[in-house]
C-alpha cells in the first residue's frame, strides 16, 4: 500500500498529479487531503492513479504538526509501508516529524521511481551530483522533487471519502497569507523566462513578460533583483530562494553565481543571455547567446511569435 500525501492548500495542481503517477509506479495509491476541498477536484486524483482519496476537513493544511499526526494515523491503519509527498515547504517540515514517528527512513529529494532493490536516486549538493540512497526500515518516506516526471492518466474518478487524523487541535495561527493570481507556480512551470541587474530597472521588465507570455512560461528573478524590489519575492529562484527543474530556462542578464545555479541547474535546457562572453553561466549553459538583452530578448519574441503563426 502506497500513501500519498496531497498538498492541497491552494488547489489541486500538477504536483499532486505527479506525486499521485510516481506512487501507482510503485503500488495501489491512496491519497490523503488536510482541509475542506471540493470532492470532485479530489476524485480526478483517480484519473492518475489513486484508488481513493481521504479527506480530514478538521486538519489545517498549513499545520504540520496535525498533518504529521493525520499523516501517521492513516500509514498505520493502511499498513502503508511506503509514504510520498511532494517536496514542497510543507513536506520539509513534515516528512522528517514523520520519520520520527513511524521509525521510517526518509529519501528527500527523489527524482526517480526506485529501483526493484528500492535503491532510489537523489540530487545532493544543491544539484552538483547525484546520490544513490537506499533505506532499510520497515517503512520508508519519499518526498519527490517537482518536475521529476510526467503526470500519467491510468485511471478514471476515485471514491472520495471522510478521515479523522485525530491531529487534535491546532497550535498554529496564520495572521496573513499572501497568494500570486494568475500565475503559473515556479515550482510547476515547465518553461521559465528569468533575469537579473542586466535590465537595469524594473521598468524595463515588459519584455520578460512578454517573452513569457508568448511561451506560456512563467517569470522568474535572480535574488538581488528581488532584494532591491524590482520584482517580488515568489519569483526569486536559487539556493535561498525557489529550486526549480524546468524543461526550459532562458535567463538574461543573470551572470550565474553559485547560489543562483543550485536552484535551476536541474533545469533540463538552460539559455543564457548576457554581454560577458566572460560570465560563469555560460559554463553550465546548453546554448548561450553573447549580446544585449534589450536586443535579444524583443527579437526572440518576435521570431516566436512568427513561428507560432506558421504553425496555426
Amino acid at each position: 500500500m502506497i500513501l500519498v500525501y496531497i498538498n492541497a492548500e491552494h488547489g489541486i495542481g500538477k504536483s499532486a498529479m505527479e506525486v499521485v503517477t510516481y506512487g501507482k509506479k510503485l503500488g495501489d495509491v491512496t491519497a490523503i487531503v488536510a482541509g475542506s476541498v471540493a470532492q470532485d477536484q479530489l476524485a480526478v486524483l483517480g484519473e492518475y492513479g489513486a484508488s481513493k482519496v481521504l479527506v480530514d476537513a478538521g486538519v489545517k493544511a498549513d499545520d504540520p504538526q496535525q498533518i504529521t499526526k493525520m499523516v501517521a494515523k492513516a500509514a498505520n491503519d493502511l499498513g502503508a509501508k511506503t509514504i510520498i509527498f511532494s517536496n514542497d515547504l510543507i513536506a520539509k517540515a513534515v516528512a522528517p516529524r514523520l520519520s520520527v514517528r513511524l521509525k521510517a527512513g526518509l529519501i528527500a529529494g527523489a527524482i526517480e521511481v526506485p529501483s526493484a532493490e528500492g535503491v532510489c536516486k537523489v540530487n545532493v549538493f544543491s544539484g552538483k551530483a547525484i546520490a544513490k540512497v537506499k533505506v532499510n526500515t520497515e517503512v520508508r518516506i519519499i518526498t519527490l522533487l517537482p518536475n521529476s516526471l510526467q503526470p500519467e492518466k491510468t485511471g478514471s474518478a476515485c471514491a472520495v471519502e471522510a478521515f479523522n487524523g485525530e491531529a487534535g487541535d491546532s497550535r498554529v495561527k496564520v495572521l496573513e497569507t499572501k497568494i500570486p493570481e494568475g500565475e503559473i507556480p515556479l515550482t510547476e512551470a515547465e518553461l521559465v523566462v528569468s533575469a537579473g541587474r542586466g535590465l537595469k530597472g524594473p521598468e524595463n521588465w515588459g519584455m520578460v513578460e512578454d517573452l513569457a507570455k508568448t511561451l506560456g512560461a512563467a517569470t522568474a528573478c535572480s535574488r538581488p533583483v528581488a532584494d532591491i524590489g524590482w520584482r517580488p519575492h515568489h519569483e526569486h529562484v536559487g539556493q535561498t530562494g525557489i529550486a526549480i527543474r524546468p524543461n526550459l530556462y532562458i535567463a538574461a542578464g543573470i551572470s550565474g553565481a553559485i547560489q543562483h545555479l543550485a536552484g535551476v541547474n536541474g533545469s533540463k535546457v538552460i539559455v543564457v543571455v548576457n554581454t560577458d562572453p566572460e560570465a560563469p553561466f555560460f559554463k553550465a549553459a546548453d546554448y548561450g547567446i553573447v549580446g544585449d538583452a534589450f536586443e535579444v530578448l524583443p527579437a526572440l519574441n518576435e521570431a516566436l511569435k512568427k513561428f507560432k503563426a506558421s504553425n496555426n
